[in-house]
This record gives C-alpha cells, structure tokens and sequence, in this order.
C-alpha cells in the first residue's frame, strides 16, 4: 500500500510540474488537471483537477511593455469596428475584425474593436489585454 502511494505522489508531481509549465491554453489545462487529479484522487479528483486546470490555463502572460506602448499610441484604423459581442481576455475576436500585426513583435497583433484597443494573439485572435 505504501509503494503504491509513493508511486501515485511521485506520478502526481511529474505531472503537475510539467502541467504548470506546458499549459498554453484552457483546453491543456483542464485535460492536464484532470488527468492529475484522477491520479491522485479518482474521479472525484478528476472533476477538481479539471476545473482547476481550466482556470490557471485560462492565465496569460502579459505582453511586453513595449507592445502594449505600440498598441496606445498606433493610430486607429479609419473605419470604426463595432461587435455585438463583448472584448473579453482569454476569448477569440470575431473573424470580421482586422487585425493588425505588431512591427517589431510579430507573436503579437492588435485591433480597435468597440473604441477599445486590444491586444490579441496572431494565430488564434485569442484577447490578451484590453487597454484602457
């Protein structure tokens, strides 16, 4: 019984570490802290280590000081963008919105939407930071 448990926290940590290091979106999240959780504490852990998952998958790194410098002083596009849906961080602009890349960063792009300016992620148009 006790190896079994030395094996279960040693399997634990080598998941979770690499979890905490590896998680770049929700999805990774909750499926890393699912599967730590379910090693640890079965199903119940499961569910607990989803949600816990999902919600420091949803954490995003702020972007460097310069971009979001870049971001408040580019000028704005001449057509105004206006989306029902609200500028939320960690969710995906809507494709009809233009977004724009950062010159000296290409990792990250911005747009106007709704007179706010956002900074978002290329590849996924995933919101980073609305800028104030």
């Amino acid at each position: 019984m006790l190896s079994k448990l030395i094996v279960c926290a040693a399997t634990a940590a080598t998941l979770m570490s690499g979890v905490a290091f590896a998680q770049s979106s929700t999805v990774n999240g909750a499926a890393g802290g699912a599967v730590t959780g379910a090693i640890v504490g079965g199903p119940v852990g499961a569910a607990v280590g989803g949600v816990a998952g999902a919600v420091v998958g949803t954490a995003i790194d702020p972007p460097p000081q310069k971009v979001v410098t870049y971001v408040r002083e580019a000028p704005a596009p001449s057509a105004r963008v206006v989306v029902k849906e609200k500028v939320v961080v960690g969710q995906p602009l809507p494709e009809t919105v233009v977004v724009t890349p950062i010159p000296d960063d290409p990792t990250y792009a911005y747009a106007v939407v709704n007179d706010e300016r956002v900074i978002v992620e290329p590849s996924s148009r995933k919101v980073i930071q609305v800028i104030k």
